[in-house]
This record gives C-alpha cells, sequence and structure tokens, in this order.
C-alpha cells in the first residue's frame, strides 16, 4: 500500500449516501495544467528531468454525469433491495439483482477511491520539494491511471441501462437456412456448439425439441440454457450465420456457402408442469387457442397413437408453437407455453428496439440486426462477426465451444460503445 494514499473517505464520505465531495472537484480543468516535458512543470515549478513523466495526464478517464446519477440512484436501490433481503425476500429474482447491484457499487466504491488517490498523489507532486518523494508519487499516479482506464470501463458497461430480460435464461432456436442438407448439417453443428459453449461455462441447459426431415436432417432444434443471466450473455447470437467451406459430398473440391439462422429468446418460465398454471393466467381468455393432435413421425405407440401433441395459437400476433416431443399432453402443453412466452418477450423487446430507431435521424447498426452478422470460414479456418468486425482464427476452438466467449465479448464492446452514444445524444437532445 502506498504511503500517499488516504482515506476516500476523507474525500467522498458515505458510499451509501450517494454524495461525494469530488463533484465540487474539476479534475480535468486541475489535471490540465500538467505539461509533460524533458523537465516537467507543475504550477510554475521546475523539476529535475529525472522525474519520470505522467502517462497521458490530460486523458484520465472519468463517468459521464448521467453515469454518476445513475450510480447514486443504484446506491439508493440496494439500500432498499437489503432492506427486504433482511425481511426474508430471497427469490431468485432477487438474489441475482442483489448479486448485480453489489459488483456495480463494489466497482462504483473503488473508482471513487482510485479518484481520491488520484487527487491525493497530484497535490503531492504540485506542493512536494523531496525529489524522491515526487518520482514514487508520479510512478504511483501512472499506475493509477491505468488502472483508473479499466476500472471506468467496467463500470460505465454495468452502469448503462440495462437490457431488458437481461436477468433471464435463455432459449435458443435453430433452423437451417440455404444450402440444403449442408445448412442442416451446420445448423447442427451450430447447436454442438452452444452446448459445448453452456458445458465451457458450466450452465445447466437442455435439448427442449429437435424435429427432422424425411431424409433425417434437422429441420429445427431448440435449447434451454437454464443459467440465470445467459439471455444477456447470448441474446448477441441472434441472426443469420454463414458458413464457407467444402462439404463431404462435394466430390470437385469446391467451396460451398450455407446458412443458419439462430434466435436467442428469454425464457420467462420453468416448462414444466408445475408452471403451466402461472404461464396460462398470464394470457387473457381466449388470447391463446389450444389445439391437440397426434404427433407425426417416429416414436411408437404411446407418440403416435394418443392426443399427446399440442399446438398454441397466440390470436392477437398470430404466433404458432408446436410440441410434441413427450409422451404426455400436458408436458408438451408447459413446453410449448414456455416457448410462446419466450417468443413473445421477444417480440415485445424488438418493438421497443423499432421505437428508438425511429426517435434516432442517423440508423446507427445494432447488434439487432436480422441480417447476416458472422462468417465461419472453414478454409481459412477464420470465423469474422461483421457487427464489430472481428476475426478469430480458430473455427475448431470455437466450435468447441472455449473461445466462442472472446467473439461475444468483441460484439459487446461494439454495443456497449454505441449505447452509450446513444445515451449521451438522448440526454443532449
Amino acid at each position: 500500500m502506498s504511503r500517499f494514499l488516504v482515506n476516500p473517505r476523507l474525500c467522498f464520505g458515505s458510499l451509501r449516501s450517494g454524495r461525494s465531495l469530488w463533484n465540487n472537484l474539476n479534475i480535468k480543468t486541475y489535471i490540465g495544467r500538467q505539461v509533460a516535458v524533458p523537465k516537467m512543470v507543475f504550477s510554475g515549478r521546475l523539476f529535475s528531468s529525472t522525474i519520470p513523466k505522467l502517462d497521458h495526464i490530460e486523458d484520465v478517464p472519468t463517468l459521464h454525469p448521467l453515469l454518476v446519477k445513475r450510480a447514486e440512484a443504484l446506491t439508493k436501490e440496494f439500500a432498499t433491495l437489503e432492506k427486504a433481503v433482511a425481511n426474508g425476500a430471497f427469490d431468485q429474482e432477487t438474489s441475482v439483482k442483489f448479486s448485480n447491484l453489489s459488483v456495480i457499487l463494489e466497482n462504483y466504491h473503488r473508482y471513487q477511491e482510485d479518484m481520491g488517490n488520484l487527487a491525493s498523489l497530484i497535490e503531492i507532486i504540485e506542493t512536494e520539494e523531496d525529489e524522491e518523494l515526487i518520482n514514487e508519487a508520479v510512478s504511483e499516479t501512472n499506475a493509477l491511471i491505468s488502472s483508473l482506464r479499466k476500472t471506468t470501463r467496467s463500470l460505465e458497461a454495468r452502469l448503462l441501462p440495462p437490457i431488458k430480460h437481461s436477468g433471464k435464461p435463455a432459449i435458443l432456436e435453430l433452423r437451417p437456412g440455404v444450402g440444403g442438407s449442408e445448412a442442416a448439417i451446420f445448423t447442427k453443428d451450430l447447436m454442438d456448439m452452444y452446448i459445448n459453449f453452456a458445458n465451457h461455462m458450466r450452465w445447466k441447459h437442455s435439448v427442449i425439441s429437435q424435429s427432422f426431415t424425411g431424409q433425417g436432417s434437422i429441420n429445427e432444434a431448440i435449447i434451454s440454457i437454464d443459467e440465470p443471466g445467459s439471455y444477456d450473455k447470448l441474446r448477441h447470437e441472434s441472426g443469420v450465420h454463414r458458413v464457407q467451406r467444402i462439404p463431404s459430398t462435394e466430390t470437385k473440391g469446391r467451396i460451398h456457402t450455407s446458412t443458419s439462422a439462430v434466435v436467442v429468446l428469454p425464457k420467462m418460465s420453468e416448462g414444466n408442469e408445475s408452471s403451466l398454471r402461472d404461464d396460462e393466467k398470464s394470457f387473457q381468455p381466449g388470447e391463446v387457442r389450444i389445439d391437440t393432435m397426434r404427433a407425426g413421425g417416429k416414436g411408437g405407440q404411446h407418440v403416435n397413437t394418443t392426443d399427446s401433441a399440442v399446438r398454441l395459437t397466440h390470436i392477437p400476433t398470430g404466433i404458432q408453437v408446436q410440441q410434441q416431443d413427450e409422451r404426455s399432453q400436458p408436458r408438451n402443453k408447459a413446453k410449448a407455453f414456455s416457448i410462446l412466452r419466450a417468443r413473445l418477450a421477444a417480440l415485445e423487446r424488438e418493438k421497443e428496439i423499432a421505437e428508438q430507431r425511429k426517435l434516432r435521424t442517423d440508423q446507427v447498426t445494432t447488434t439487432d440486426r436480422s441480417d447476416k452478422i458472422r462468417t465461419y470460414n472453414y478454409p481459412q479456418n477464420r470465423i469474422t462477426d461483421h457487427r464489430c468486425a472481428f476475426s478469430l482464427h480458430d473455427v475448431e476452438g470455437c466450435m468447441a465451444g472455449s473461445r466462442l466467449a472472446e467473439i461475444i465479448e468483441k460484439v459487446e464492446e461494439h454495443e456497449f460503445e454505441d449505447r452509450l452514444e446513444q445515451l449521451i445524444a438522448s440526454a443532449a437532445a
């Protein structure tokens, strides 16, 4: 611990209070007087050139005032939530929210401490006569600025308004696009990739349903990722995925291009018989038509000779969901309602995004586009995400699930910059 660092609470007061004396200082103006030259000048004083330079002191990262206000609001919300938890209100949703707020405020507290320590170090550099002390203060200031950049970046991402349903588990729907049997094979490859990724993240998951064509090719796959918050991580996967490779059936070595569509939905219910009653109550009478029928395809007498298959039709939107994988009609019905609620939640979010785009004068590309988002080029061992122009040269590692997170992180960075720009622009409008 540095001998220069001071108690941050002397500078800021209580974190819980949400008040900070730092707001009374103009760090940009104050630090802006520092000039890094062969002989460093601070407030008109001349020091030896043996003192190390301050690294980019004029670029000290600070939170945007809008994000500071949000941090203060979250501090109050955390205090209220803490009281509720103390009184026994501790369901899964409350637990996730409590944990997320704890991490945000921990980062905010660290940011406040770092800014207080930075102000103290700058004051030492301004006023101290001992060159050795100044030398040590400058070195620590450079290290602190580097730490501040990381803390501020992390805090900015956490302080942006949350994505709707971000704390929910996820449902992934995969369907072949153009490319015939090769598109179906690629869809199965993507399905395996997401299962591998879930295993790599140690997330509980299950295959809700799979359907196949008469030739045995996959026609649709629906996966449930049951980890809270997995929707926020995987929602960037929604869109058209393109593959370029030589199919195993290709005799002349030509590269074929095929596509597969991935839809990521927030999982709104457990999709079992115990959650079925609540799922049905979430709809108005007559809003959903329920049809039962005999299941088609392979499955044996219990599947084919009983009315176990269920089809739900949401009358206002026309969305249809059909489930027939289970032998039990109630279980198929529960799965169908879970998928229907997830699709309606995704539809609601898409409408909100469309409304936000209409309010903007410039059409900024976001990670929610429905066109081609990523290309998997096997001959070049390259995966390119077109939203953030990032390329990963390890197709095998990505398909194995171990390196998919790197691509997702790059897309998240791209989205973060876009959302921060939108927030600032909307406040200035």
